[in-house]
């Protein structure tokens, strides 16, 4: 079994024997949406720590655009509820990295496509770069983030 599933029951444990609605509401929806994942597809199966942080990951974005909308339509209890959501699951995703650490990982998948290459990859090599660059950022940054800066270094 994933540790990581396995150390949300155990939270989701501790959240309803301490009595608090807000993280034991998002824990249950965290492992549902888990167990909705383990059943899609042609075979039920376990899931690694990987795949239940890209769920994790998933719901926590859900939680921001909903607080957004939210904020657009001038509702903020609603988007304090959606961002304490995405707050509570983000406790068990890795850190993300800052963009300092995120520009020498990608440049770092730079170097290395042009070893492979062996010519400075260009604008049409994006594909195999963020391929390399994504392997590297291992769900600690946005892919949306980590593109804009594999295409700003490439542009360079």
């Amino acid at each position: 079994m994933a540790e990581l599933k396995d150390k949300l029951r155990t939270d989701l444990t501790a959240a309803i024997k301490e009595r608090d609605p807000a993280v034991t509401g998002v824990l249950r929806m965290a492992l549902s949406a888990i167990g909705t994942e383990e059943v899609s597809g042609k075979q039920a199966r376990e899931l690694t720590d990987e795949e239940v942080q890209r769920v994790l990951s998933k719901e926590a974005k859900k939680r921001d655009e909903s607080a957004s909308a939210f904020d657009a339509a001038d509702r903020p209890e609603q988007a304090a509820a959606e961002r304490t959501e995405g707050e509570i699951l983000r406790r068990y995703l890795p850190a993300q990295l800052d963009e300092n650490e995120l520009i020498e990982l990608v440049r770092a998948a730079v170097s290395e496509v042009a070893a492979d290459l062996g010519e400075q990859p260009g604008p049409k090599q994006m594909g195999q770069v963020m391929k390399v660059a994504n392997a590297k950022v291992a769900g600690r940054a946005e892919g949306g983030r980590v593109a804009a800066v594999v295409k700003a270094e490439l542009a360079s």
